[in-house]
């Protein structure tokens, strides 16, 4: 997809930050296109959260240049801030006060009327499914309940950009499906969702692309299909029920693996449509017909493993 800096909602370059002697970003460069769901992935330490915390004005890179929403982010950090919201890895939600009252402070905060906090505010409690429970204190709500909170009181100065550092740490499988459903709904009204996660499968699931950082590096970026392809393994898997089929297919396709008690062959394949339109045709041409195919790839765990087995090699400073 082409992308110019007007459909951009991050346009980030040579993004550079260290700590002393240990660099934590080392000059690496993020686009996300409008309304889109960006993952960026890796290990603990990684610096994911370094870089939520740039691209939210939160701290300054050592170098580097972006823009986020249309604005440059040290220039004009103050335009930036007003079209983000933050979720952190730990709720800011208050919990001596109730649901309702977090939500109004988070109104005040963001300078709006009384009547427009309330209006708002009711608005969200509901969206969020959290009108029954909005009297009582936060501290009395569920882990699941307390993220629902976070990201309502996020809402409230309706931001393009959300930034949601690792949202569901901490969540039972029903809780994180309910967040997941949120964010769809979040990019289908338009908005652009930055997630960091330490859950493989909530950016296989949610994100139009993902990136994975290492060492201080982005070392891949790409769909979720698009990574898995960078791994071996992938292969395409015929199944037979008749000995004679599998015998003739088996000696046509000499670079297929065989395993004769099951009567199935598996041959490499990187998953693409090219490549089982191939084996299709392949089967068509010689008539044989599989009982059965199946197409396997490795996944995103398979994935994160290889890119990140060792640390990049640090590179000497310019």
């Amino acid at each position: 997809m082409t992308t110019t800096p007007r459909t951009l909602a991050i346009a980030a370059t040579g993004l550079r930050k260290a700590y002393g002697d240990k660099t934590v970003l080392d000059g690496i460069d993020i686009h996300v296109p409008v309304g889109t769901v960006f993952s960026l992935l890796g290990p603990n330490g990684a610096g994911k959260t370094t870089a939520v915390n740039i691209l939210s004005t939160l701290i300054s890179a050592d170098a580097g240049e972006a823009r986020v929403a249309g604005h440059h982010l040290t220039r004009e950090a103050q335009a930036v801030r007003g079209a983000i919201g933050v979720t952190g890895q730990f709720s800011a939600v208050d919990g001596l006060i109730t649901g309702e009252e977090n939500m109004l402070l988070m109104a005040d905060l963001q300078h709006l009327s009384r009547r427009e906090g309330r209006r708002i505010t009711a608005e969200l409690l509901e969206r969020f499914d959290l009108v029954e429970a909005a009297k009582k204190p936060a501290s009395t709500y569920s882990g699941g309940m307390k993220r629902r909170l976070d990201i309502a009181m996020t809402l409230v100065g309706n931001p393009r950009i959300i930034f949601l550092d690792e949202p569901t740490t901490g969540l039972d499988p029903r809780s994180r499906h309910t967040m997941w459903q949120i964010i769809r709904e979040l990019v289908a009204g338009g908005t652009t969702v930055f997630l960091t996660t330490q859950y493989l499968d909530e950016a296989d699931q949610l994100a139009d692309r993902i990136a994975v950082l290492n060492g201080g590096k982005l070392v891949a970026e790409g769909s979720a299909e698009e990574l898995k392809r960078l791994i071996p393994g992938g292969h395409v898997r015929l199944r037979f029920a008749d000995p004679v089929l599998y015998e003739r297919a088996a000696t046509a396709l000499r670079e297929a693996t065989r395993d004769d008690e099951a009567l199935t062959l598996q041959i490499p394949s990187d998953g693409s449509q090219r490549e089982l339109r191939a084996v299709l045709d392949w089967l068509d041409a010689a008539g044989i017909e599989a009982d059965e195919l199946s197409v396997h790839t490795p996944d995103l765990d398979d994935v994160f493993f290889a890119l990140t087995a060792s640390p990049v090699p640090a590179q000497p400073a310019n």
